[in-house]
């Protein structure tokens, strides 16, 4: 038996399972059997030079990925707030590359992403979703895009997404796990556990091979948060929910569990609306730079993420800085006095201007 018929076999087991106190340690170990095959579905394969084009070289200032079914108007949309030129056509699956693109807005140059359509089943490789979803994993942000006509497949490519270890909007869960020597499994909480059982949360660490650690829940989570520390692969990144061809529907009717984006990429509707939100989503901050003895270069600043490192700093400017740094010096909002002196750790703040001391 392959894998996805294993996958499929244990998620129609657990989808007729009812819980309750008999059947949570089964629960458990059910989960914990579906992860790890997910895990080796999703596992990277080397591809060679005949990758297809999802070999892209991130570049600008931060990297942002459409992710939607085919014919969404995922190709429209990238040609709209970017310089590309994405191929349009009216039937499915025009776009069979990864096809970059760089939206400039307030001084911030955003590399956008069209991929490939994905389908029911990307998870496990279908339409070439493993490539598509790796892409995804890589992004900064990523823009969900839908039909305005069809707001459900939502549900479907969060289930995609997920299945990848990718959770968009959300934070990673507040649990420590760690083995120990002896002891046996210990498990505390701070605050009260409604939604998961002590028998479950015993199964799913029998199932990767705790026997001895302490577990510690700082929220009161689920089975799949739990599995999600012990995996150790999630990414959390934000995202964007767009609904396009707006003016196709009366888009009072268009319900969907999260707030989204109206558009219409073929009309230009909200376009500069959904570019002022992904500019917001991503956060950013300026950093000025000056050399010894200089002023700083207020005309050119550096645009980078909110919480960012001085020795990240470093690493987008020359890749052998880091390595020649002895100190730097920091004016701005994130230090106690003008020409604070800082290492690589500290974290800089909107307007610093930062001048780096080499060895």
């Amino acid at each position: 038996m392959g894998l996805q018929e294993k996958l499929a076999e244990l998620e129609a087991e657990l989808a007729r399972t009812q819980k309750n106190k008999a059947t949570e340690f089964h629960i458990g170990i059910l989960k914990s059997k579906i992860a790890q095959i997910r895990r080796q579905l999703i596992s990277p394969k080397k591809h060679g030079a005949g990758s297809g084009g999802f070999d892209v070289k991130k570049s600008g200032d931060a990297t942002v990925a459409i992710i939607g079914l085919p014919s969404v108007g995922k190709s429209t949309l990238l040609t709209k707030i970017t310089k590309a030129e994405s191929k349009i056509a009216a039937y499915a699956f025009t776009t069979l590359k990864c096809i970059p693109g760089i939206m400039e807005y307030k001084e911030a140059k955003i590399q956008i992403l069209d991929l490939p359509g994905i389908i029911e089943g990307a998870k496990e490789g279908k339409g070439r979703g493993r490539e598509v979803i790796a892409v995804a994993r890589g992004a900064d942000l990523i823009l969900v895009l839908l039909d305005a006509a069809h707001p459900q497949q939502y549900n479907l490519i969060v289930s995609e997404l997920e299945g990848f270890g990718i959770r968009i909007n959300k934070k990673p869960p507040n649990i420590i796990v760690k083995k120990t020597l002896r002891g046996g499994i210990n498990i505390e909480h701070t605050v009260k556990l409604t939604k998961i059982g002590e028998r479950e949360v015993m199964a799913v660490l029998n199932e990767y091979g705790y026997y001895s650690a302490d577990v510690v829940f700082r929220q009161d989570a689920i089975l799949d948060d739990l599995i999600d520390v012990i995996e150790g692969n999630r990414v959390y990144i934000p995202a964007i929910v767009v609904v396009n061809k707006i003016d196709l529907v009366d888009k009072n009717k268009v319900k969907l569990p999260v707030d989204f984006i109206p558009i219409s990429a073929e009309k230009n509707f909200n376009i500069d609306l959904l570019k002022e939100a992904i500019h917001a989503k991503l956060n950013f901050i300026k950093i000025f730079t000056k050399r010894r003895g200089e002023k700083a270069d207020l005309e050119e600043p550096l645009i980078v993420k909110r919480g960012i490192t001085i020795g990240i700093v470093c690493d987008l400017l020359h890749r052998d800085l880091r390595k020649e740094f002895k100190f730097a010096l920091v004016w701005g909002k994130s230090v106690k006095h003008p020409g604070q002196r800082l290492g690589l750790e500290h974290i800089l703040q909107d307007g610093d201007i930062l001048q780096i001391v080499k060895r």
